[in-house]
């Protein structure tokens, strides 16, 4: 398993980018409105999407997001071998976390991406 060259975030409704690298979706639900092609995705990662409990709870409101995050961090800890499989898929590349929300502040991909990151070090 090769770390990433870095790790990226990026909404599903912006363009598709060739510096983009191992593209990923991170949410369980796929993003309304586009067709798998447009995407042009390497995979779709569900498991690693907050459980539909802490997302219907965390409901895209920033004064949760602390608690969100925790809350995220801790289901990811039971996902370490999919992560694991996530690094190894991306093989050094960049990896670009493709998300829905429309908050770029506070949603899962940012959480995830913090998770990859302090797992990595």
């Amino acid at each position: 398993m090769k770390k990433p060259k870095k790790i990226i975030c990026k909404r599903a409704y912006e363009e598709p980018s060739a510096d983009d690298g191992y593209r990923a979706l991170v949410d369980r639900i796929w993003p309304r409105g586009i067709k798998k092609s447009e995407l042009q995705l390497d995979g779709w990662h569900k498991e690693l999407a907050p459980s539909t409990e802490l997302r219907k709870w965390f409901n895209h409101e920033p004064q949760l997001w602390s608690g969100f995050t925790q809350k995220f961090h801790k289901e990811l800890s039971s996902q370490k071998d999919t992560i694991k499989q996530l690094l190894t898929d991306c093989d050094g590349k960049i990896l670009t976390l493709i998300y829905a929300a429309s908050d770029t502040k506070h949603n899962n991909a940012l959480a995830l991406k913090k998770y990859i990151d302090h797992q990595l070090k």
